[in-house]
């Protein structure tokens, strides 16, 4: 199985569509045989979960996103997993544990909207 994980240096990107990164790894039964980072290749809607298919991915977990973005990737057969937080190597032992658990996103609807210029600002739970 491959998982995408939206990153942002060594932890969880709250926002799917605007993290700086994807870690892209390979899983095997209870070993993760490949771990990759790739650049986010942008953000427009419909194009990452094409290009995460196209990379083989199977799952995307994330702190947060969009229902559209959800829908999105139903359609291109990718599963979601969003309201996750930590580091990127703690989720993967998650992973591999099987106890991995997701939840609410943790962005509030339309708070990704733009990318970048004119969006807003997202309540996320412990920033206060």
């Amino acid at each position: 199985m491959k998982v995408a994980i939206s990153t942002d240096g060594d932890f969880v990107s709250e926002h799917f569509g605007r993290c700086p990164s994807f870690t892209i790894a390979e899983i095997e039964g209870k070993e993760v045989k490949n771990k990759d980072v790739i650049e986010n290749p942008g953000h427009h809607p419909g194009f990452l979960p094409e290009f995460l298919k196209k990379q083989g991915v199977e799952c995307i977990i994330a702190g947060g996103m969009g229902q559209r973005a959800v829908g999105l990737f139903d359609d291109a057969g990718i599963k979601t997993i969003m309201g996750v937080s930590g580091k990127i190597d703690d989720i993967l032992k998650q992973i591999l544990k099987g106890t991995l658990k997701g939840g609410e996103s943790l962005c509030n609807p339309g708070a990704g909207k733009g990318y970048g210029i004119d969006k807003t600002e997202c309540e996320h739970g412990g920033d206060e």
